[in-house]
């Protein structure tokens, strides 16, 4: 199976990625070199979007993990939004993403990146 990614830079902090087929130990490195220049930037949040992402291995998982860890070191998040039944179950089992950091749509997304980014602009830490 291959891997289709689609990335959308909204501006130099906001990044949206659409992942299509399966995340592997075949493609896991073609996400990692797609995402590597842009983490490396100013991008603050990153919605990814599994809508159409079939599979995902142990290898896909630390893909998704490392990018979480280098967004996390600088305050930034990486959100996951509607992540097939299977692809919920892995996240479920592993841990990999904290609960509430996995939306049903990107909507529902940017609906809380609006509400951490007010609290950030208005210097409150709840």
């Amino acid at each position: 199976m291959s891997l289709d990614i689609s990335i959308y830079l909204a501006d130099d902090r906001a990044l949206q990625v659409a992942l299509d087929g399966s995340l592997d130990t075949h493609t896991y490195g073609q996400l990692d070199e797609a995402l590597n220049p842009l983490l490396a930037g100013t991008v603050r949040s990153m919605v990814l979007d599994l809508a159409n992402l079939n599979y995902i291995s142990s290898a896909g998982i630390r893909s998704i993990f490392k990018a979480r860890k280098t967004m996390a070191a600088r305050g930034g998040k990486v959100l996951v939004v509607n992540p097939q039944a299977q692809i919920q179950k892995v996240f479920d089992v592993v841990k990999a993403v904290p609960m509430n950091e996995i939306f049903a749509s990107v909507a529902e997304a940017d609906a809380y990146l609006d509400v951490m980014q007010r609290k950030v602009l208005k210097g409150d830490d709840d």
